[in-house]
């Protein structure tokens, strides 16, 4: 039921049992579901889609519901999946603070949103010349 249904609750999936004549507390199926990883959404909509690579599984209207909202979520808190290294960065510049004997420093950050790798420099200057992720 968790891989049939993955958006379903305890509770939800405690009820849905119980018209089937099974009766396990919504306590029972979290259980269950911590014995097996399947103790959130996350893990159980990972199930779904590894089931689905493996056995060619076609899907409901409601699992592709799950996994469209579960994509669009993802994409909506800048979790982007991408093909390779390099494909697509992410870079800010900040205000670091004010250094002693120095001044102002900011730094230029790059993540490489596949590896999650980050690069980041500092600068005295914001100034657009200096604050390109290749500037030295």
């Amino acid at each position: 039921m968790a891989i049939d249904y993955p958006a379903y609750g305890q509770l939800r999936v405690s009820n849905e049992l119980k018209k089937e004549g099974i009766l396990i507390s919504p306590g029972g199926v979290r259980s269950i579901w911590l014995r097996n990883d399947l103790n959130n959404i996350k893990k159980r909509l990972k199930a779904l889609e590894a089931k689905m690579a493996q056995d060619g599984l076609v899907l409901t209207e409601s699992q592709l519901a799950a996994l469209e909202k579960r994509r669009n979520e993802q994409e909506a808190c800048g979790e982007i999946d991408t093909e390779h290294p390099g494909y697509l960065g992410c870079q800010d510049p900040y205000y670091v603070g004010n250094f002693k004997g120095i001044g102002k420093v900011y730094t230029q950050v790059f993540i490489d949103s596949y590896s999650r790798v980050a690069h980041a420099k500092l600068y005295t200057e914001k100034t657009a010349d200096r604050t390109h992720a290749g500037t030295p």
